[in-house]
C-alpha cells in the first residue's frame, strides 16, 4: 500500500484541475481544451508510464479515441482490448452503486485483473 501512495511510483492526472460545478445529473464536464493543452506537457514529465488507468467516460473517450456514443459499460467490459497500456474503469462514485449492482461481472472479473495489473506495473 505504501508504494501505491508514493508520488514517484503513481501519478494522478485529472481531466481538468478545476471543479466545474454540479449539473442536473452529476458534475459538469471538464473544460474544453484543458486536457489537449496540459496533458501532453504532463505526460512528457512521466517517461516510464507502465499502466494508465482511465477513470470515467471523459478519460476513456479521450485516451481510447472513442466516439461520444460509446457506452462506458461496454468499454469496461471489453477492458482486455486496451491492455497492457490502458485499463478503462467507471468512475468510483457513490452514484455508481446502482451500476455496480447491475454489473456483477465488474467486481468478479475486472477488479481482480486491475489489482494484478497495478501490482505488476509497480513491481
Amino acid at each position: 500500500a505504501r508504494t501505491f501512495y508514493d508520488p514517484a511510483q503513481v501519478s494522478i492526472m485529472p481531466m481538468d484541475f478545476y471543479f466545474p460545478g454540479k449539473g442536473k445529473s452529476g458534475d459538469l464536464p471538464p473544460r474544453k481544451g484543458f486536457a489537449e493543452k496540459w496533458h501532453p506537457q504532463l505526460l512528457g514529465l512521466m517517461p516510464d508510464v507502465r499502466l494508465t488507468v482511465l477513470i470515467g467516460s471523459y478519460a476513456t473517450r479521450r485516451y481510447l479515441g472513442l466516439k461520444s456514443s460509446a457506452k462506458l459499460t461496454d468499454v469496461v467490459r471489453d477492458y482486455r482490448s486496451y491492455l497492457p497500456e490502458r485499463f478503462p474503469l467507471v468512475h468510483p462514485s457513490p452514484r455508481n452503486q446502482i451500476w455496480m449492482k447491475k454489473n456483477p461481472w465488474f467486481e468478479e472479473d475486472v477488479v481482480p485483473e486491475l489489482r494484478r495489473r497495478v501490482a505488476d506495473a509497480l513491481s
